[in-house]
């Protein structure tokens, strides 16, 4: 048994939805949660604060363009960790363009087209998106209902409004 503590860098970084909570493994992010969410740690896991870590640099920089409202291009190194279908939905949400939004469905059938028995449920695939550790930057607030209505999100459907609303080119307000 590995007697070493394992280190997880931390950051806190407001943002006009709150404190974000941001956490790597040193190379890359490994959650970004909003405010009252808690990060899931395996026992022995120390948490230590390094705002200069450059992925946490790069996260800045890539989130403060977020919220001007511009398409902040690539994301950072990014590192959840999930099953291998999370990891697959996670992996698909990462193409959806910034101020597009896709459906659940759609997801879905895409999945469903790329795995071995073809077959995927908009529901399994709902799960997988709502278990996303990456808020924002594996922008699973760009997936909608079938017929168009906002559903779930981890940080609250007023959060997944206003994300959508800024990527739009909307005036968002965080307090609406």
């Amino acid at each position: 048994m590995n007697s070493e503590t394992q280190i997880t860098f931390f950051l806190n970084l407001p943002s006009p939805l709150g404190t974000l909570h941001l956490e790597s493994d040193g190379e890359a992010l490994t959650c970004v949660l909003f405010e009252g969410e808690q990060a899931k740690h395996p026992q022995g896991v120390t948490l230590e604060e390094a705002p200069q870590l450059p992925v946490f640099v790069a996260a800045r920089a890539w989130l403060s363009r977020y919220f001007e409202g511009h398409n902040p291009g690539t994301p950072p190194p990014v590192r959840p960790q999930g099953t291998p279908f999370q990891l697959s939905v996670w992996q698909r949400l990462l193409t959806i363009p910034y101020g597009s939004t896709t459906t659940y469905g759609a997801l879905a059938a895409y999945l469903a087209a790329h795995n071995a028995s073809g077959r995927m449920s908009a529901q399994a695939v709902g799960q997988a998106v709502g278990r996303n550790p990456i808020s924002i930057i594996i922008p699973c607030h760009r997936v909608i209902g079938a017929d168009g209505t906002l559903t779930g999100y981890a940080g609250g459907l007023d959060k997944k409004t206003f994300l959508l609303n800024l990527e739009r080119g909307a005036q968002p307000c965080a307090n609406d």
